[in-house]
């Protein structure tokens, strides 16, 4: 099996203080072919504002110096996760002009800055309806990040779940959101973007069903797969399981990339 993690973190992400080194043996050691490092850049900050530009004299002396002592075996890319490109199309190009990219992850982690601009991971869930008021801002990002040029797979989708159902214990769906999250995948399919199933780090797999039948339904054709590992001991996590769902909705291939370039790889 080619297996490929396309989602993790170094300690170039403020979340994570892994090496890109440990990462890449971590890699090795789960039989993983290609791992690409996609360290976050957000343009807002935690708690709304704007975020620095991230340190790319950090990035890629890590990057350049690993790829000089890679594992027999593995392939390594550089990535970025660009969290809320939308809200400055102009600063996010930019930014990613300023390095020799091969993936890009389109991400929302914060609010708008309408709402605040918080991350969704620092709100506190406390009841169904302000569980649903921050899905209706996520989804609404979402919609206008979903045709922009300044990523190449749409990533973590499903991401204020994590915080609102399994850490704070609300019982909320996505069942009044399929129509809008229709719409989003078309936006994107149409855009030649791909779509991340995400793992979370083996924890999420199932969840993906419905949200890939509908992509795939709305023109989705690209699918990339990550973990989003944080740390060593998570690179790799659930992948195998992710292509298996994969191919039992139908896919045959999964995408990687190389220079913002699609590359498929058949399952």
């Amino acid at each position: 099996m080619y297996l490929v993690d396309f989602h993790t973190h170094s300690l170039c992400s403020p979340d994570s203080d892994a090496p890109l080194a440990d990462m890449v043996r971590a890699a090795a050691d789960a039989g993983l072919s290609q791992l690409c490092t996609t360290d976050h850049f957000d343009l807002l900050a935690d708690f709304g504002g704007p975020a620095e530009d991230p340190d790319w004299r950090a990035i890629t002396g890590q990057y350049e110096q690993v790829l000089r002592a890679l594992p027999k075996g593995v392939t390594l890319r550089l990535g970025l996760e660009l969290g809320s490109g939308h809200l400055d199309l102009d600063r996010a190009r930019r930014v990613l002009s300023q390095a020799p990219l091969d993936f890009v992850l389109g991400s929302v982690h914060n609010q708008s800055p309408e709402a605040g601009g918080t991350d969704f991971y620092f709100l506190k869930y406390d009841s169904p309806a302000f569980c649903y008021d921050a899905l209706d801002n996520y989804f609404a990002s979402m919609a206008e990040l979903a045709p922009l040029d300044c990523y190449d797979s749409l990533a973590h989708v499903i991401y204020p779940l994590r915080y609102m159902c399994r850490r704070d214990g609300q019982n909320v769906t996505l069942d009044r959101y399929w129509d809008r999250m229709g719409d989003i995948f078309q936006k994107a399919a149409e855009t030649g973007h791909a779509l991340e199933l995400n793992t979370e780090r083996g924890k999420t797999i199932a969840d993906w069903k419905q949200v890939l039948e509908l992509f795939r339904a709305r023109g989705g054709e690209l699918v990339t797969l990550g973990s989003d590992a944080h740390s060593p001991k998570d690179v790799g996590s659930g992948i195998a399981q992710a292509q298996a769902l994969l191919r039992a909705c139908g896919w045959k291939y999964f995408t990687v990339y190389q220079n913002r370039k699609p590359q498929q790889i058949k399952l």
